[in-house]
């Protein structure tokens, strides 16, 4: 056997991807909001990229917070306009500085709240922290307690109990059966009413008030108060009606990326420029048309994809979630002809109008439940939606255990086990029959 270096020739085959191609992938499967935000990079860099829009036409629907189109230019808010609000930390930092704690406690409490976590919560424990920062517990414990009735009230707690406990002091509303209540939060969300009723010595109208009142509380003020205005949902595709009653699909026109390539920019700078300049026109040039190509090519494929997804769902349209059809990618992607994970892409992030409401369009993907006896397949959404129907409509006298609700659905021509019912109703958020049994006693 010799071993030595030596030349081969042969052919292959393979896909490279270009910055262009990345470009279009990432494209496809952005909303069209989001999407406007990788043009207006493009057109940053390229001078002969125009919006399709005339100058003073406004590209997002006005509740959209979406940013104004790219102008050239930075626009900051007119004297006498309010900026962005402060945000949590800026506003604890404020509260911090008007407290009358002194310069080591100032420390403290600028290092809990870098310590905060999403729900407000102090999750690491006061011994840690004052090693971290060389002094004592006592004097951590001291700090947190007192930014506990910062504003919002109940950050800074360990745990959820404290959180509540905190906002119920500043009611003037921490008696001993409140206290007791807080410290059996596990009976509350097991819905065990009987044994909190006997351990805070109270009768069911004085615990069902205590209950209502714990749920008027804020279990993470951080959250609550990190939360704006609304999130307001801008459909990307549009189910329109038409004169003969039938419908037709869109791409949103408020939203719907586009571009043009100003071709006069384009003659008047070539003559103009030097040998040397040109090539670097003619490949902004180059660029500029295949962005407008691929957007082009985006928007048909968002329409082919929409189009045949609510085909295959026209009953949801006629009659409901009930009436969802088993769908998979593979089906839309035979359908219109593109690989499943193209499919993916596009019903990535966009939502569709329907006359139903707004839905995502993987909404519209769901998995089948086989019938009985060979008989349709059913979607699991649908089915899902059965389940909460079914235990909406129970009564105090006959609650549904798991098992009776396998037998309706069975008799509904769905086969399904108990260990599926269990999990679509954890997934509802539905309790189990003994917890709801015990809730429907204690209401009665």
């Amino acid at each position: 056997m010799t071993i030595g270096p030596k030349l081969a020739l042969r052919q292959a085959q393979s896909l490279v991807m270009t910055p262009q191609l990345r470009q279009a992938i990432l494209l496809l499967q952005l909303s069209n909001l989001d999407a406007w935000s990788v043009i207006e990079q493009e057109m940053e860099r390229n001078p002969l990229l125009e919006p399709a829009e005339p100058s003073g036409a406004p590209r997002h629907p006005a509740p959209s917070p979406a940013p104004t189109r790219h102008d050239g230019t930075r626009h900051e808010p007119p004297d006498g306009m309010a900026g962005p609000p402060p945000s949590l930390h800026e506003r604890l930092a404020e509260q911090v500085r008007l407290s009358p704690f002194d310069a080591g406690e100032r420390r403290i409490a600028a290092h809990l709240i870098t310590l905060l976590d999403s729900d407000g919560r102090m999750t690491t424990p006061s011994p840690d922290i004052a090693r971290t920062l060389g002094t004592d517990t006592a004097r951590v414990e001291r700090v947190r307690l007192a930014m506990m009735q910062f504003e919002p009230t109940g950050l800074f707690a360990h745990d959820l109990g404290e959180c509540l406990a905190a906002q119920l002091r500043e009611r003037n509303r921490l008696d001993p059966a409140m206290a007791m209540l807080l410290r059996h939060l596990d009976l509350l969300a097991r819905r065990d009413l009987r044994r909190l009723q006997t351990l805070c010595g109270v009768d069911q109208d004085d615990l069902a008030a205590m209950i209502t009142e714990i749920r008027a509380l804020s279990p993470r003020p951080a959250l609550d108060a990190m939360a704006g205005e609304p999130c307001i949902i801008v459909p990307d595709v549009l189910m329109l009606p038409t004169p003969d009653h039938d419908w037709i699909i869109e791409l949103n026109p408020d939203t719907m990326p586009r571009v043009i390539v100003n071709s006069a920019l384009t003659t008047g700078t070539t003559l103009r420029l030097r040998d040397a300049d040109r090539p670097f026109m003619t490949e902004r040039l180059a660029s500029a048309n295949w962005l407008a190509r691929a957007l082009q090519q985006r928007a048909e494929t968002i329409i082919r994809v929409a189009t045949a997804i609510m085909r295959r769902q026209s009953g949801f349209l006629a009659h409901g979630v009930g009436h969802l059809r088993p769908l998979v990618l593979r089906d839309i992607a035979e359908a219109v002809g593109l690989h499943e994970s193209t499919v993916s892409r596009v019903t990535a992030n966009k939502y569709i109008a329907t006359p139903r409401g707004l839905f995502e369009l993987k909404y519209f993907f769901t998995t089948a439940i086989p019938g009985c006896t060979g008989s349709t397949n059913h979607s699991a959404e649908a089915v899902r939606h059965r389940i909460k129907l079914l235990i909406s409509h129970e009564s105090r006298q006959q609650i549904l255990s798991d098992d009776a609700i396998v037998n309706e659905l069975i008799k509904e021509g769905i086969d399904i086990s108990r260990r599926t019912v269990a999990k679509y109703r954890d997934a509802l958020r539905i309790p189990n029959s003994a917890q709801r049994k015990r809730e429907k006693a204690f209401e009665a």
